[in-house]
């Protein structure tokens, strides 16, 4: 075991010198860090909440010099600060919606592919039966039956997609269930479990990885589209979804309230989708 680590610091090093040479994918992680760094940080640089209303300047417009840079929306909200808060859902139900997905569907995938046979088979039915769904009609269903809100909009997104995950991860999975060294496991007396857990998963890890990025974005994409349509984070509660939707309202009369939400999304997306192109090349065994 001793004599794989310097392989395993080797190989990590190889995919990190890859990664850092992907100008586009570091500029991103430089660009993504700084915009969640402003959503989270931000609003402690001023002394009100986005909930608070400034009576003396509704609709106030944009005057870089005053205490509202960005100015009000038609209830004297700080414009800035309401895009900064619903930045800070947008991220966080992003990130931990695809952390959480993801953990679902690597394990649900790995001890599918591991057992086999006819546990394999009612696993990846019951897959194949969710799949059959339209995504965004189960995705409205199951934040209608829980209620809405933030907390049944992030479950309805993590209970429909960790199914790619557990999908990938699976074949993975069959794969390596028959390699030596499993086989080796098996013999030294390793729990199923164990297996699953200390073998097939760390195996399956670059692929995750590389997925995970991608899964990111689509669960921010997904919140914002169900919010847009009212069924997600609703008002006075912030998102990047619902702020877009109220700017689209008044884009013929006030086009700073879509241009603002509308370009920190698009921002985010963009730097994601550069930081998973790079990862996927880092991760390639055939590039050199």
């Amino acid at each position: 075991m001793k004599a794989d680590l310097p392989k395993l610091r080797s190989a990590a090093s190889v995919q990190f010198s890859r990664f850092s040479a992907n100008r586009m994918a570091m500029i991103s992680v430089w660009l993504l860090a700084l915009t969640v760094a402003l959503c989270f940080l931000g609003p402690y640089a001023f002394p009100f909440t986005a909930e608070d209303a400034d009576f003396d300047n509704i609709s106030a417009g944009v005057d870089l010099f005053s205490i509202h840079p960005f100015g009000t929306d038609d209830y004297g909200r700080d414009l800035l600060i309401r895009v900064l808060e619903g930045g800070q859902v947008s991220l966080m139900i992003g990130f931990l919606g695809a952390l959480v997905a993801g953990v679902i569907g690597v394990l649900y995938g790995a001890v599918a592919g591991f057992a086999g046979g006819r546990t394999d088979n009612i696993m990846m039915r019951f897959v194949e039966v969710l799949y059959g769904f339209p995504y965004v009609i189960l995705v409205i269903l199951l934040s209608l039956l829980l209620g809405g809100g933030t907390l049944a909009l992030f479950t309805a997104l993590v209970f429909t997609l960790w199914l790619t995950p557990a999908v990938i991860v699976r074949a993975q999975a069959q794969s390596l269930s028959r390699r030596e060294f499993i086989e080796a496991a098996r013999a030294g007396g390793m729990t199923s479990w164990q297996i699953v857990t200390q073998h097939i998963v760390p195996n399956t890890i670059s692929l995750v990885i590389v997925y995970g990025s991608l899964l990111v974005p689509e669960v921010i994409l997904s919140e914002s589209f169900l919010s847009f349509l009212g069924i997600g984070i609703k008002e006075p509660q912030a998102s990047w979804g619902n702020l877009i939707q109220i700017g689209t309202s008044q884009m013929a009369t006030d086009l700073r309230l879509l241009l603002l939400p509308g370009t920190l999304l698009a921002l985010v997306l963009f730097c994601l989708n550069f930081i998973a192109d790079g990862l996927r090349d880092a991760f390639d065994p055939n590039e050199h």
